[in-house]
Parts: structure tokens; C-alpha cells; sequence
């Protein structure tokens, strides 16, 4: 279950990098990217990985070592949850980019590879995004008026 486990965490979440990447301008793109329900499929295997086994993950995040977490990296399940772990949250991290790089105009070339690179190294392509990012500034918003205060 675990090797069927590992295997179904990309493939939930690759759809919705492929219509970030390959599909920017699609209309129905921006309508699904636009929830962070996206994650939750990732997230419900990541559960499935690690809530039956808590007892041994608990210790090992609530009072990290190199050890202790080299340990359970080491075991199948452990590297299937930390692999699931990596998915939700550089996909989640991809989402915020992707979203904010359409409010700011930055081309959909330009973030093509930066999200492939939050795909195969998420904090690299976070910074990535970070440093791309402020060449285009976010356009400034209206201000809403103040609300009236009755009596």
C-alpha cells in the first residue's frame, strides 16, 4: 500500500501543474487553481501515511535529531509520508506564485520555469519566483471608502 501510496501522491497533484505550466490562459485554469482545496488530495494520502503511524512520527518532529529523523526518513513509509509532505507543500507553494504572478503580469514564460523548478526543488523555485517576482509590482488597489457609522 505504502509503493501505492508513493506513486498516487505525484499523480494527484501533476494535473494542476500541468494547467499552470501548459494551460495559464485557460479560463476553467484559473477557476481550479484558484482553491487551495487543490492540496487536499495530496494531503488525505499524507494522512493515510502517517496518522497509523503517529506513535513513531510524533517523537520524531516534536523533538527533531538528525538521527531521529534520518530514521525515519529510512523506512518506506516514512519517505512516502516526507515525499507526500514535499508535494502538498511545494504544489501549495506553486499555487500562491502562480496566483500572484497573474495579479503582478509576469509572463506565463517567464513562470513556466520557475514552477517546474518549485516542482523538483521547491525552495529553490520558491526563491526563484521571490527574486522574479519583483521586477513586476503588484498593481495598486483601490482603496475602499470608510464605512458609515449609523446615529
Amino acid at each position: 500500500m505504502t509503493a501505492w501510496l508513493f506513486t498516487l501522491t505525484f499523480a494527484v497533484a501533476a494535473p494542476f501543474w500541468a494547467l499552470m505550466i501548459l494551460l495559464p490562459r485557460w479560463s476553467w485554469t484559473v477557476r481550479i487553481i484558484s482553491s487551495p482545496l487543490i492540496v487536499l488530495p495530496v494531503v488525505v494520502i499524507y494522512a493515510l501515511l502517517v496518522i497509523p503511524a503517529f506513535g513513531d512520527v510524533l517523537p520524531a518532529v516534536a523533538s527533531p535529531t538528525l538521527q531521529g529523523v534520518r530514521d525515519l526518513l529510512g523506512t518506506s513509509d516514512g519517505a512516502a509520508a516526507a515525499w507526500a509532505h514535499m508535494i502538498a507543500f511545494d504544489l501549495f507553494v506553486g499555487r500562491w506564485a502562480w496566483l500572484d504572478s497573474r495579479e503582478r503580469g509576469v509572463p506565463a514564460l517567464v513562470m513556466a520555469p520557475v514552477l517546474v523548478l518549485t516542482i523538483l526543488l521547491g525552495p529553490l523555485g520558491l526563491a526563484a519566483y521571490l527574486g522574479a517576482r519583483t521586477r513586476w509590482r503588484r498593481p495598486t488597489a483601490v482603496r475602499a471608502p470608510e464605512p458609515q457609522r449609523l446615529g
